[in-house]
């Protein structure tokens, strides 16, 4: 898989990717950006945690487990 696909960004250029970036940072600034991503990477793997819970509770109730 290509990196824009997995980020869902489509068929962004290189260009278009870069101007994103430099708009972001300047809206929050250097010092904000790795906070802003350690937020962000906690709240994906919450997300996985939970789909994953959920997934395993449907297994479970499919197999008849108790």
């Amino acid at each position: 898989m290509e990196l824009a696909t997995l980020l869902f960004l489509g068929n962004l250029g290189g260009t278009e990717i870069f101007v994103i970036v430099f708009v972001i940072l300047l809206f929050f600034g250097a010092k904000k950006l790795p906070e802003l991503a350690k937020g962000l990477g906690k709240g994906i793997k919450e997300f996985k945690d939970a789909t994953k819970d959920v997934k395993e509770n449907i297994e479970k109730a499919a197999n008849g487990d108790d």
